[in-house]
């Protein structure tokens, strides 16, 4: 059973996620709440396992209570699935940046909705289609803002890249030859060394050092 609590400054809205989420066997609804503070001392206290969160809210907002979740030890476990009507590059950026692991906007399909939130819980990346888009080809347009961390093998960048392509573990098992459970270890290691909390983070640091370019193949072993 995946814990989710909704936030989102419309009530209407709000009550509409939470009937969709309700109809779903496999998930709960362990709060809701109409502002960015609400959502911080939602999160410290049911410990959800995905906040669906609204970006646009009076007071504290989106980003600014996704940064709290995710810096909270209590919220260890806790991801951020971002939601909203605005289709906005620098937003995207500003929502990975804060530490979100998905980013949608409303008018998403329901069922895309309810994938998405067991896809992020599970510890992947999401992005809307045409956000995925538009924002790698703004990194394309970015020089490397820094070096890779000393201690990443060279294995680990081929996997970093693979990560950074949306391939998942069994498809980047596959395309550099490597066991299942290797690849596991492989995100696993990337993730501790790098002081990334998942896969969203791992492709900005992908890009953001030069590891991973647009239209680049994975390595082959």
């Amino acid at each position: 059973m995946i814990r989710v609590a909704v936030v989102d400054d419309q009530e209407l809205v709000r009550s509409a996620f939470v009937l969709l989420l309700q109809s779903h066997p496999g998930l709960a609804v362990v709060g809701q709440a109409g502002d960015g503070r609400a959502a911080v001392a939602l999160a410290r206290s049911a410990r959800p396992d995905v906040v669906l969160m609204d970006v646009r809210m009076p007071g504290l907002d989106g980003l600014e209570a996704t940064r709290r979740i995710v810096a909270d030890d209590r919220c260890r476990g806790t991801r951020v699935l971002m939601l909203t009507t605005y289709d906005d590059d620098d937003l995207v950026h500003a929502a990975l940046r804060a530490g979100a692991s998905g980013f949608l906007l409303k008018d998403v399909r329901p069922q895309h909705l309810l994938d998405a939130i067991e896809v992020v819980a599970g510890g992947e990346a999401l992005l809307a289609p045409t956000v995925t888009r538009r924002l790698i080809e703004l990194f394309a347009t970015l020089p490397a803002l820094r070096p890779v961390h000393a201690s990443v093998t060279e294995r680990e960048r081929d996997v970093l890249r693979a990560v950074a392509r949306g391939l998942a573990n069994r498809e980047i098992a596959e395309a550099l030859n490597l066991g299942y459970g290797t690849v596991k270890t492989h995100v696993s290691s990337l993730l501790l060394k790098l002081g990334c909390r998942d896969r969203a983070q791992l492709v900005m640091y992908a890009y953001e050092t030069g590891q991973a370019v647009p239209g680049t193949p994975t390595a082959e072993k």
